[in-house]
């Protein structure tokens, strides 16, 4: 009997044992673009922080599985496409334009791949933008015409462009010279003034001006064309493994709603791992951001999907269609939310920006005008200073600089269009009554001075104005 009993507890073991070595091993292989910023809480952050691993389900049919998780790392769409039509990856992180053509390549291959999420985006088009070199007299897009512009080829950029040129009533293929250029060929060929200007999606337009090689004159929010950036999984996988779909983006709402907390750490985090400038991360991840952090379907991002499908049939670039409506697919992140005790429905009918829950640094009065804000990000100090208008911050920087501390950098927000805006790139204007207001653009600086009377200044002359005001004032 007690053989019997010894023989069983070994053939019990045994059986243990040939379960844990047979135990199926799923592949989680993600596609990410980390110096693409606005991706940070679909790639990055989910894998400096182990957020997926969070997630990951290990009951009923995946009780016995083991994971092999998988990052990989590139700088645009387009190659994390060719991963996944060569079944090497399994999600992939990308912006509208290149997300629509990774849908196209994967029916040209007979295979389906599924847009699960947007991770951030802009309805108005902000993210994408034209630059120019520093020293070029060139302050809008209405003076490139006959110019030479560069722009990498079927990127979501690219599309902002040619929405752009159409809009002056110009001929992409008469009234412009569009030709082909990869961001970091792009840099080097605008600090050697090669290039006269050069349209670029996230970082770029912004980090090139915060480099101080290039200037910023034209914003994807003046072409009134919804842009974002999501994941995309491909349609077999998500069949077969809809829970690690699931999984998946729960960690993408936790990596939002930590950075959603506390932006500047992870701006931070951003940038070491990067090294896109923490300044510049700020902008898209910062409350009132350039873009706003969204993982809602809303109506003008499933647009922004329909008009990368013709511009690309447009450019040549695809030679079929693709059906919006099955290509997009929110019931994962449906799922999700409700797996994170969130409301979908109230997410998808919210359009503001990221809020600036926040009291003014110098006064202390609430800050209820978001055109009005300026921010200064002190070197030294962890947290961004949040004032309610242009001159509060400007009479504090001066304080800050009193006090001999240096200043890392200053936001403004355009008071036409509320987007952020780098400081010492933006134009201002000052009324007889010492009200500032920031502009992207200087011909709309000029518009508004002209309407509402005052002096139009950059940056270093705004600062010496209110120099001397605060002199005279004594």
């Amino acid at each position: 009997m007690r053989l019997r009993t010894h023989l069983a507890a070994i053939a019990l073991a045994a059986t243990g044992f040939a379960s844990t070595a047979d135990a199926e091993t799923i592949r989680v292989a993600i596609g990410t673009q980390d110096t693409t910023v606005n991706t940070a809480t679909g790639g990055l952050l989910i894998r400096e922080l182990k957020l997926l691993e969070k997630y990951l389900p290990h009951d009923g049919k995946y009780q016995e599985v083991a994971y092999d998780i998988q990052w990989k790392n590139f700088t645009s769409g387009a190659p994390i496409t060719n991963e996944q039509i060569a079944g090497k990856l399994d999600f992939g992180v990308m912006a509208d334009f290149p997300g629509s053509f990774n849908g196209l390549a994967h029916l040209k291959a007979s295979r389906k791949s599924l847009f699960i999420t947007v991770l951030s985006g802009s309805v108005n088009g902000s993210g994408n933008g034209i630059v120019v070199p520093v020293d070029s007299p060139i302050n809008s897009l209405s003076q490139l015409k006959g110019k030479t512009i560069s722009v990498p080829f079927a990127s979501t950029s690219h599309g902002m462009l040619l929405r752009a040129v159409r809009a002056q009533g110009w001929d992409a293929d008469g009234d412009v010279h569009i030709v082909t250029q990869a961001p970091e060929v792009a840099g080097a060929a605008l600090k050697a003034n090669q290039i006269e200007a050069h349209a670029d999606f996230v970082p770029f337009a912004e980090l090139f001006p915060w480099r101080g090689f290039a200037r910023k004159i034209y914003d994807g929010s003046q072409a009134k064309t919804p842009t974002f950036h999501g994941a995309l999984v491909d349609a077999a996988y998500a069949e077969k493994y809809p829970e690690i779909v699931v999984a998946y983006l729960r960690a993408a709402i936790e990596a939002d709603q930590l950075i959603n907390k506390e932006p500047e750490k992870y701006s931070e985090l951003i940038g070491k791992v990067t090294g896109v400038d923490a300044e510049v991360d700020y902008l898209f991840h910062g409350p009132l951001g350039l873009q706003t952090r969204d993982l809602t379907w809303k109506p003008e991002y499933r647009q922004a999907v329909a008009t990368a499908i013709e511009t690309l049939k447009f450019l040549k670039k695809a030679d079929n269609s693709l059906d919006v409506d099955s290509f997009v697919d929110d019931r994962f992140i449906r799922a999700a939310f409700k797996a994170s005790g969130l409301d979908y429905e109230a997410a998808l009918k919210n359009y503001q920006q990221l809020p600036l829950n926040a009291k003014d640094a110098s006064t202390g009065e609430p800050i209820n005008d978001p055109k009005r804000v300026a921010e200064i990000w002190v070197s030294g100090e962890p947290l961004v200073r949040h004032y309610a208008s242009p001159e509060n911050a400007l009479k504090a920087l001066k304080a800050v600089d009193g006090e001999g501390k240096a200043t890392r950098v200053f936001y403004a927000q355009d008071r036409d269009s509320g987007i952020k805006l780098l400081g010492d790139q933006a134009w201002f204007v000052r009324t007889e009554g010492g009200e500032v207001s920031a502009f992207l653009l200087k011909e709309n600086a000029e518009s508004w001075a002209k309407a509402h009377g005052g002096s139009v200044l950059d940056f270093a002359s705004v600062k010496a104005s209110t120099l001397a005001s605060s002199q005279g004032d004594r």
